[in-house]
């Protein structure tokens, strides 16, 4: 069956998801997401509904960061909802599981966009000398 539409989900929409909180807005995105792959349409994320993730399920949720990371991961890769086409926050996931937790997630994601634009980085932030293409002020 194709694929009829495209839909971005919020971070909002993305929380309800992962963490099943508050209950009727979960069930309400989980029958969305049902509706949708019925209908044979995407489902996709953006790089900063990601970050936001990230962030509201560490702070908010108090998900440590490694976990917040694997159940992002697993969202991208498991279930049907697809990072933006040509996206790289699948990858810095993925390295950001395996390496140390310095630099961060984010800080990884900022410094592959702007790779895949073959432009180097630059920050202030000391642990961004491990990325490449990075020069630290």
């Amino acid at each position: 069956m194709p694929r009829n539409r495209r839909f971005g989900l919020d971070t909002s929409v993305v929380l309800r998801l992962l963490t099943g909180e508050p209950e009727p807005q979960a069930e309400r995105a989980a029958q969305f997401l049902v509706e949708a792959l019925d209908s044979g349409d995407w489902l996709i994320v953006s790089d900063l509904v990601i970050c936001e993730a990230y962030f509201a399920l560490h702070t908010h949720y108090e998900v440590p960061k490694r976990e917040a990371i694997d159940i992002l991961a697993q969202m991208l890769t498991e279930g049907p909802v697809q990072a933006v086409d040509g996206s790289p926050v699948l990858n810095v996931l993925k390295a950001s599981a395996k390496g140390s937790q310095k630099p961060g997630f984010v800080d990884r994601l900022i410094q592959a966009q702007y790779e895949a634009l073959k432009a180097e980085t630059v920050s202030f932030e000391k642990a961004s000398r491990r990325l490449p293409r990075t020069q630290v002020l």
